[in-house]
């Protein structure tokens, strides 16, 4: 009976912290964010008022727009494809330039956080090569390949490689002395050592640098699809704004913004999975 009393007491105590976080959970989850969209809203019709000539007010946005929103994967001709298409064909040359990139960054990281000599020996060709803005990077593309898409995903690839390889080599090098000093006590191989002591100390390291080579590889495509042209929701921005149509430029600022959102969220998931623990916030 005394316990049946203390878990009652304990739903009661339950529902009412929840009754009291729950107006805070709204304010910070709904009503805040609501407040700075419809900010960047009304800005935009007010600049909108003074610019007639060329910019849509958000209503006329929305109006031309509307085609693209509920029909986002029309096919009705060559080159004439809905935005969803044009965002699926930039999304597979940013995760396969990203994923490329990784496979790479991850073991060079371990390499270099692991070993002085290959530090010493590949840090200077990291700060010379990281600072090269993605774009000096296309024309070599383009004479490699000789195809606009392999060279984006290979602009993608090389601009990804440096967070992920940055943050790589921290995380093992900064791993506790102590825990690489049991290992030696217990004899493991050096093998062993990496995947059960490295690799898991370092994981958060890891994908802070994922995560913003991922961010990198996403902003990266807009500019590689406006200069290269085809299928691709930034050459769609290039080719939307050559005719003047700003409605169809603001759409897909949205759908850019959007999508890179969801994608650093689910690898933000990624994240909790295999680390077994809630990310924390940037």
């Amino acid at each position: 009976m005394a316990i049946n009393l203390n878990l009652s007491a304990i739903a009661i105590a339950g529902q009412a912290a929840w009754r009291r976080a729950k107006p805070i959970v709204v304010r910070d989850v709904v009503l805040l964010p609501a407040l700075g969209f419809l900010g960047v809203i009304i800005l935009w019709w007010i600049v909108a008022l003074f610019n007639r000539e060329l910019m849509p007010t958000p209503p006329e946005a929305l109006a031309a727009n509307l085609d693209y929103i509920l029909n986002p994967f029309y096919q009705r001709g060559p080159g004439n494809l809905g935005i969803g298409w044009l965002l699926l064909a930039s999304l597979r040359r940013v995760l396969w330039g990203f994923l490329l990139g990784a496979v790479v960054a991850i073991p060079l990281g371990f390499l270099i956080g692991m070993s002085r000599p290959a530090m010493l020996a590949l840090n200077p060709l990291i700060q010379i090569f990281k600072p090269v803005s993605p774009l000096a990077w296309l024309p070599i593309a383009l004479a490699i390949f000789n195809l606009a898409d392999p060279s984006a995903i290979f602009v993608i690839f090389i601009t990804s490689l440096w967070p992920t390889i940055i943050n790589t080599a921290l995380g093992v090098s900064s791993v506790s002395k102590d825990y690489l000093d049991v290992a030696r006590v217990l004899e493991m191989n050096r093998w062993r050592r990496i995947t059960k002591i490295i690799l898991p100390a370092s994981l958060p390291y890891i994908f802070t640098g994922l995560r913003i080579s991922l961010g990198i590889a996403w902003l990266v495509i807009v500019a590689v699809e406006m200069l290269t042209g085809g299928v691709g929701i930034g050459f769609f921005v290039w080719d939307e704004w050559s005719r003047l149509n700003l409605s169809s430029v603001f759409l897909a600022v949205l759908v850019i913004g959007v999508t890179g959102l969801i994608l650093d969220f689910a690898l933000g998931k990624v994240q909790e999975l295999v680390t077994h623990r809630p990310r924390t916030a940037n």
